[in-house]
């Protein structure tokens, strides 16, 4: 199922849509040396392939994993007489070219430089780090994504009813929350998925002619397959999960977190998920949610599956024992209502900095009241920095939970002159 056009390609639109990079140098007939930066799966080999073809370039490939330098000048002696004899370039594709060491990427430096062959390398490091400096500044670093449910989807059913290259000999038919499902735990990796797929059609007993759910799960190695038609499954079970943790049910929200998991989720979404709630729906009711949840998204990052469920389950757990508020978000949006109807006012004299003899000549900065002069660093009174036109306007309506209703208490004994009151304490103390 490897494309044989550019137009077959799926995924990779920021690189291969109109008017992008990849799609430009195959146009103008000349491929420039590139390094393509990306996960396992997502078209490197093949999108060099397809530059070769579409500029009618030989193709030559190497394993950084294998080749030394007696390979690496013998490619690129049999490039220079190609071009000399046959007036045709040559692409040089390496792949996982951060194994190259120093010397044998230098190798390659005059001779890129002097246009005898194109150089395409193919890493899943960041070339930044894997790339000596030299090479890195004559080539151009292209990023390939992981590849999206849709389009994997897309790819899936193409191999099942591509009867000359792919399954379609079976005539077996799948619904499509089906291949999403399996496209979810194939994480962004087209040889993933289209493994799975091949490995669930061999398992499907001759004469049955519908692909079922419990011959893919076995496919994918027993993951739980729980995505339906258009993803609508995907989209209730993150709900839930959300829910959980807003209505404080520490068990729902383990659950449902497992549900996610288990069937393949990818894990930077479910954590992305959980810094957005620790913002949202705790936010200063418990200050330490967000540097909890953030801390959560790093380690799971970090470390990958199975392991990553360990920070993520302790960050949940977290969010949902914590006191909630939802400050942050009604805050915002009581603010930016103003924003958008009364466009960029004034910012008031007192609050503009007097940094030259002409602005102090202009008021600038006076009136203004410097908070740390009095008790608590709190001016007394209800002294506002909003625009003249807004004032009297409130945006932040704290939450009566947690150390955000604790600290809102002890402001406003502080604005009264009723005293300092102390320090809140943090939430949970």
């Amino acid at each position: 199922m490897r494309p044989r056009r550019l137009d077959e390609v799926v995924g990779q639109t920021h690189l291969l849509g109109p008017g992008k990079i990849l799609r430009r140098i195959a146009d103008t007939g000349r491929v420039p040396s590139l390094i393509l930066w990306g996960p396992p799966g997502t078209g490197k080999t093949t999108l060099a392939r397809l530059l070769a073809e579409h500029t009618q370039s030989a193709f030559c490939v190497l394993s950084a994993t294998s080749a030394g330098a007696r390979e690496l000048r013998e490619v690129v002696e049999v490039a220079r007489r190609r071009r000399a004899h046959e007036g045709r370039g040559t692409l040089l594709f390496v792949d996982e070219i951060h194994r190259f060491n120093k010397a044998q990427q230098d190798i390659l430096l005059p001779h890129i430089e002097a246009g005898v062959c194109s150089l395409v390398g193919a890493t899943t490091e960041n070339p930044s780090f894997e790339v000596n400096a030299a090479l890195l500044s004559r080539v151009r670093v292209l990023q390939l994504r992981p590849i999206e449910v849709r389009d994997l989807v897309a790819l899936l059913r193409r191999a099942l009813t591509d009867e000359e290259r792919g399954l379609g000999a079976r005539k077996l038919e799948a619904e499509d929350g089906l291949l999403a499902a399996i496209a979810h735990t194939a994480q962004g990796d087209a040889r993933r998925a289209l493994g799975s797929l091949e490995l669930a059609v061999d398992l499907v007993p001759e004469g049955e002619t519908r692909l079922s759910r419990e011959v893919a799960q076995q496919a994918v190695g027993g993951r739980a397959l729980r995505y339906d038609k258009a993803g609508e499954e995907h989209y209730n079970v993150v709900s839930a999960f959300i829910k959980s943790m807003r209505a404080s049910d520490a068990d729902a929200a383990v659950y449902w977190l497992a549900r996610m998991l288990e069937a393949g989720e990818d894990v930077d979404f479910v954590a992305r998920r959980i810094v957005i709630f620790a913002a949202e729906d705790v936010g200063n009711a418990e200050p330490q949610a967000l540097p909890v949840a953030v801390a959560a998204s790093q380690a799971a990052h970090q470390i990958g599956m199975p392991e990553a469920v360990l920070p993520l389950t302790q960050a949940a757990l977290f969010l949902a024992l914590a006191p909630k508020s939802n400050t942050a978000l009604t805050a915002y949006a009581n603010a930016r209502k103003d924003v958008l109807r009364a466009g960029s006012l004034e910012v008031p004299l007192a609050v503009r900095n007097a940094v030259t003899p002409l602005m102090r000549e202009a008021q600038y900065g006076v009136g203004y009241k410097y908070p740390h002069d009095f008790e608590g660093g709190v001016v007394p009174g209800n002294e506002s920095y909003l625009p003249e036109a807004l004032r009297g306007q409130r945006y932040a309506h704290p939450g009566p939970r947690g150390w955000e209703a604790a600290a809102w208490a002890r402001l406003q004994q502080l604005r009264e002159g009723t005293g300092e009151g102390g320090e809140p304490e943090p939430a949970g103390e």
